[in-house]
């Protein structure tokens, strides 16, 4: 019930302000105006939904209410902006820094959650490293093999080795 009043009272004080600032529209044309970003004002829906849902903004409207954040001179105008419109001085934080990095489609929702598939360029040389990776742990097991028979044959024919630090000491 509450709600209801809230939303109510939104209403009127919103089309208190339409009037201010388009007085030639009549009061059927602002009854279709639209709402937030760019969605169209219905009846308010006297359900509670199971979930809430996540609001998007347009990069037009984000761009339309910061111009008129912009214009805003005298003390406490921006708060009645923010307020009749719903909206959190966080968001006027982070579109200004959008606006300000150029960032045009930062202005306009992106789409939530996880990206689809990495790209395949990294895909195919993950597959290539890998391959190649099995490849050398297979020569290097052969390798030690190798190098197994060879000390045997020559513990069998005799033949001492040299070990590393006889080398060193050699030259």
């Amino acid at each position: 019930m509450e709600r209801m009043k809230k939303q109510v009272k939104k209403q009127k004080r919103r089309a208190a302000y339409l009037a201010e600032v388009r007085p030639e529209e009549t009061v059927a044309e602002r009854s279709e105006a639209t709402v937030g970003g760019g969605r169209t004002s219905a009846a308010p829906d006297p359900e509670v939904p199971e979930r809430a849902t996540r609001r998007t903004f347009t990069a037009e409207y984000k761009l339309n209410i910061l111009r008129e954040v912009d214009a805003c001179k005298e003390e406490g105008q921006i708060g009645t902006v923010l307020r009749r419109e719903g909206l959190y001085s966080s968001h006027l934080s982070s579109w200004r820094k959008q606006r300000e990095n150029g960032e045009l489609r930062g202005l306009t929702p992106s789409k939530r959650g996880r990206r689809n598939k990495k790209s395949t360029v990294s895909v195919k040389e993950f597959d290539q490293l890998r391959r190649e990776n099995l490849r050398l742990k297979r020569e290097l097991e052969q390798a030690k093999l190798i190098i197994d028979i060879q000390k045997k044959a020559s513990e069998m024919l005799g033949i001492p080795l040299r070990s590393l630090d006889d080398e060193g000491n050699n030259s």
